[in-house]
């Protein structure tokens, strides 16, 4: 029946479809086992290597006279494969016989093989255990295919809780404000002859009245997840005297937060103390710089604070300015034109052991309306390709335009005006007016919360 395939000869395409088949019956027993697609290797039940294929010789770049009498399967492993296989897959093998699929990973000539292990325990007619025979696959693949898994749900994972994020840096923040408050609290049982009663939030929920002046506010926020550090505030220290600030520390988010609520809080109890406004500047040099420059962590601000004096009998206000660095005050006159208030010489507040303080002093009589702002107005970005700042010639020629106004008559116009410039205003920006009215029966304050 030689070359005779169910009685037939062989021909044609069937002929050459046999020849491969008879070629597949004559591969030896050991040819297979040496060019398997998978690596084979026998051990004694110490771990020494007594056989192993070609096909990882090849994989892990070794010798086979290298190898076999010489190293132990956990040789072959990298350290934590080797850790692993010691610790939980050599015991658990001697006590159930076999394990199936464990990933572990391989000493390679270039680095790290991902490997499948099998491995089973050949036993004596007796039952005591010969050799243990191991299968391994390369896992290459299916690491990679993972990994790409794991990768595309951690995306998924950070995209889903960017929302969540946003709410906890508010969350944070509030509650670093409200640290603030409480040490604030305790300086002010050693201080008790300095400081005033605190408030809980970075800026006031409503503007007082003033007798004899009207008081409008807004504050403008950049971006609805991340907290600015933009501040201002109105409340009296005498009578007929009233003390007033405005001003932008540094940095964005909880941070910031909680270096205004310790500059709010600082300015509170220094004008209470002593209401001229250079010495509450100076005093809020000392303590920042005191608690964050002198350590090493530098934080500042640019901080305008000054006191308005009522009560004269011509119903004019008196106004007194210090600034350390920030922009000038504005002040829309009752005849329609608009006047520059320079602080000049003053510089940035808690860089310096001794700050320059900057001052100024006008008269605001009926009609007129002093314009306080941080510089997220004038660093707005303007033109079509938003590469062009606002700056302060534009705003002087806004305030010079219309003047006279209100405080909220001003604060409104100036509303409009951000809203605007759209995403080209990127920082934050609070706005404080304050005016002598013209009819002396309005002196109600208004306060835009931040949005």
């Amino acid at each position: 029946m030689t070359g005779r395939i169910g009685g037939r000869e062989p021909t044609g395409e069937g002929a050459g479809t046999d020849a491969v088949f008879t070629s597949l019956l004559e591969d030896s027993a050991e040819e297979l086992y040496e060019s398997a697609p998978c690596g084979y290797l026998s051990t004694t039940m110490d771990g020494t290597i007594a056989k192993i294929n070609a096909t990882l010789l090849d994989w892990l770049g070794l010798e086979r006279r290298a190898v076999v009498g010489r190293k132990r399967f956990a040789d072959l492993l990298t350290v934590g494969g080797r850790l692993y296989h010691e610790t939980h897959f050599a015991p658990l093998l001697r006590m159930q016989g076999e394990l199936g699929g464990i990933a572990l990973e391989m000493k390679t000539a270039g680095g790290r093989l991902p490997v499948l292990v099998s491995s089973a325990i050949k036993y004596g007619g007796g039952g005591e255990p010969l050799l243990i025979r191991t299968t391994v696959f390369d896992a290459s693949d299916r690491r990679a295919y993972e990994e790409e898994l794991l990768r595309r749900r951690q995306e998924a994972e950070r995209a889903r809780t960017e929302a969540e994020q946003a709410r906890a840096e508010a969350e944070q923040a509030q509650a670093e404000a409200e640290r603030a408050r409480k040490q604030a609290e305790a300086d002010r049982a050693r201080l008790a002859d300095t400081l005033a009663v605190l408030q809980q939030s970075l800026l006031p929920d409503t503007l007082p009245a003033v007798p004899g002046l009207e008081a409008a506010a807004h504050y403008h926020t950049a971006s609805p997840d991340r907290l600015g550090g933009d501040f201002y505030d109105l409340f009296p220290v005498g009578e007929n005297l009233w003390a007033f600030f405005l001003g932008d520390v540094c940095g964005k988010g909880p941070e910031a937060a909680s270096l205004t609520s310790l500059t709010r809080y600082t300015l509170r109890a220094a004008a209470h103390h002593d209401p001229d406004p250079v010495t509450a500047l100076t005093t809020l040099n000392d303590a920042l710089h005191e608690r964050y420059t002198a350590s090493g962590d530098p934080r500042y601000c640019t901080c305008v604070f000054g006191v308005l004096e009522s009560g004269h009998d011509d119903g004019h206000v008196t106004v007194r300015l210090a600034s350390g660095g920030h922009p000038p005050a504005l002040v829309l006159r009752a005849d329609g034109h608009a006047d520059l208030l320079p602080t000049p010489g003053g510089m940035l507040i808690g860089v310096f052991p001794t700050a320059p303080i900057g001052t100024a002093q006008t008269i605001l009589a009926a009609g007129d309306t002093m314009l306080l702002y941080t510089d997220g107005l004038t660093e707005a970005r303007t033109g079509p390709t938003r590469d062009a700042l606002y700056g302060d010639d534009a705003l002087y020629a806004f305030a010079d335009e219309h003047a006279p106004a209100t405080p909220q008559q001003t604060i409104t116009a100036l509303t409009e005006l951000l809203d605007g410039f759209g995403d080209g205003l990127d920082d934050d920006t609070a706005l404080l007016a304050l005016g002598v009215p013209a009819d002396p029966s309005r002196t109600r304050p208004t306060t835009d919360h931040p949005r």
